[in-house]
């Protein structure tokens, strides 16, 4: 089948991986445009351009696609049987989504019509949802909103991180869109209107961790936003990033926050408990809970606080 392919970061790549083993026709693929990364800031292409390019296929990196009528009449010309979009990162106008013969196809990591938007392996994580999955849906002008084709689902545990779950929900995309593909063109089945919930982008403010929210919910949100955008406290006027923790049983009465005792372990509210496992300070990299106490002991009653430092 002759398609285009259009995705930016890591989640995307083994969907391209997997169309091009599959055989088909990849003429084309959209990738963001490459952006400064690392100390030098020098131009980094995406990790979708770089497997592009491994593979030799032709990359295209436009800035914007909405009133870009040059870009539109390039893919109108592409011929395509179809267009494979997962995570993108820019919105199609209707007319690329209306050129290739069987329209363009989106890998959504969420079971639709739960968490459209931006975020939907953190959100899930967040949500303390039981299972999380992969939908591929027939896009429209909507957000997320267009008939779904295929779906699978998998479970979600009490040590389920955004990381091995973006790389369950990758390798699932990539098998999925290729049995997408292979069944006949249909409609699909319209996304029920009940169950709709949506997530916005995530910022560094999301990171910042509430120590008077229970200890589950600090631990799904350590869970869901690690790497990015990262979850961190503060020691004095320090910004500490926490990259693990593990809920603990038993319960306190010291406030929210508190160091209860010489090895990270934290209360939180409703006099729950949470042992910091790794963690990191400025200048260095994430490091075991063990290392970062030998090089800055933390006595109990230390209070990491909930202040950011000043601008």
């Amino acid at each position: 089948m002759r398609l285009a392919f259009m995705g930016t970061p890591d989640f995307a790549v083994p969907a391209l991986r997997a169309l091009h083993q599959a055989g088909h026709e990849i003429v084309a693929v959209y990738s963001q445009p490459p952006r400064p990364a690392g100390r030098g800031k020098k131009l980094r292409p995406s990790p979708v351009q770089i497997a592009a390019e491994e593979l030799g296929i032709p990359v295209r990196t436009p800035l914007s696609l909405r009133r870009n009528t040059e870009e539109h009449a390039h893919f109108r010309d592409l011929k395509l049987d179809a267009a494979v979009v997962a995570a993108y990162g820019l919105i199609l106008p209707v007319e690329m989504l209306d050129a290739p013969r069987r329209g363009c196809l989106n890998i959504h990591a969420s079971l639709l019509p739960r968490w459209r938007g931006a975020a939907p392996i953190q959100a899930a994580i967040l949500a303390g949802d039981s299972e999380s999955g992969v939908t591929i849906m027939q896009m429209d002008a909507g957000l997320d909103t267009g008939a779904m084709l295929l779906r699978d689902h998998v479970a979600l545990t009490p040590h389920t991180t955004a990381t091995t779950l973006h790389d369950d929900l990758a390798a699932m995309g990539g098998r999925l869109i290729v049995e997408a593909l292979r069944q006949p063109a249909h409609p699909g089945t319209p996304q029920p209107e009940t169950g709709v919930t949506y997530v916005q982008r995530l910022s560094r403010e999301d990171g910042r961790i509430d120590w008077t929210a229970p200890a589950t919910t600090i631990d799904r949100q350590i869970r869901a936003l690690t790497p990015w955008p990262g979850t961190f406290t503060m020691l004095g006027g320090t910004v500490i990033k926490v990259g693990a923790a593990e809920i603990a049983p038993g319960h306190t009465q010291a406030p929210p926050g508190t160091v209860v005792d010489g090895r990270l372990l934290v209360a939180c509210g409703a006099g729950t408990l949470l042992r910091i496992t790794r963690l990191q300070r400025p200048g260095r990299g994430m490091m075991a809970a063990d290392d970062f106490l030998r090089g800055q002991p933390m006595a109990s009653d230390t209070r990491l606080g909930m202040e950011l430092p000043d601008a």
